[in-house]
């Protein structure tokens, strides 16, 4: 638990994401991301220097055999807030529209659903579970598949909601995500999602590990690179 507070609050303190009485939104899929980050901000809130609310928010996209119920029971053990927004997300493109690529669509659709909840709850912030490799992979999907250089911001205020995005843990790797998950017994849900493991996001990882095996520090070159750009947003104050 104190390596991963360590980074995450290293990374929260690098961007200056939590303010004096922010309050922060968790979204909580019920994979190992987001109820890992929710466990180290529930944890950090009881002595972090600027004082902040937290609650967790999951967007359930209507998938037949998802039950949030062991995350919202884990939530109140927290004691953290846990609201679930049902929508019809996924039956709309997987059933109606049939989409062939699904991916970008379903994290619009969820992204504006999530938005929505959040200001309904009257919360400014919402934290993400992206981690170290999602920054890698995003950065390479964009340069392989778009032609561009980019990545999603550390932090990112939506001017149209009024909601600002942060992702406190960027300096997290997955492995150590997995690890953390497993050996706190988190209540992780299974994916369902029809498209789960055959993505552009699965092609990239399945590049990645295969590259690493001739340059063993391709991802933290690839993320260095990003922060010293730097990207817009990406670099550190001095």
């Amino acid at each position: 638990m104190q390596k991963m507070m360590g980074l995450m609050r290293k990374c929260i303190d690098d961007y200056h994401m939590i303010s004096p009485g922010d309050k922060i939104a968790v979204g909580v899929s019920g994979g190992k991301d987001s109820l890992t980050l929710l466990t180290v901000l529930a944890a950090l809130r009881s002595y972090y220097p600027a004082p902040f609310e937290l609650a967790a928010i999951t967007i359930d996209m209507g998938l037949s055999g998802m039950d949030f119920s062991p995350v919202e029971r884990y939530c109140k053990n927290l004691r953290v807030g846990y609201f679930c927004k049902k929508t019809e997300i996924g039956p709309i493109i997987f059933d109606y529209r049939k989409e062939k690529n699904p991916c970008s669509m379903c994290a619009k659709m969820r992204r504006g659903a999530l938005n929505d909840t959040i200001r309904e709850l009257g919360f400014g912030k919402i934290a993400l579970g992206h981690h170290f490799d999602d920054a890698v992979e995003t950065f390479l999907m964009s340069l392989l598949y778009e032609g561009r250089i980019g990545c999603f911001e550390p932090v990112t205020y939506l001017s149209r909601s009024g909601v600002t995005q942060i992702r406190p843990m960027l300096y997290v790797g997955e492995k150590a995500i997995s690890h953390f998950a497993a050996a706190q017994d988190l209540p992780v849900i299974h994916n369902v999602c029809p498209a789960d493991k055959h993505t552009k996001r699965q092609e990239v990882k399945d590049l990645i590990s295969g590259l690493q095996a001739q340059y063993p520090d391709l991802k933290t070159k690839i993320f260095g690179a990003m922060q010293r750009y730097p990207l817009s947003q990406w670099g550190i104050e001095k």
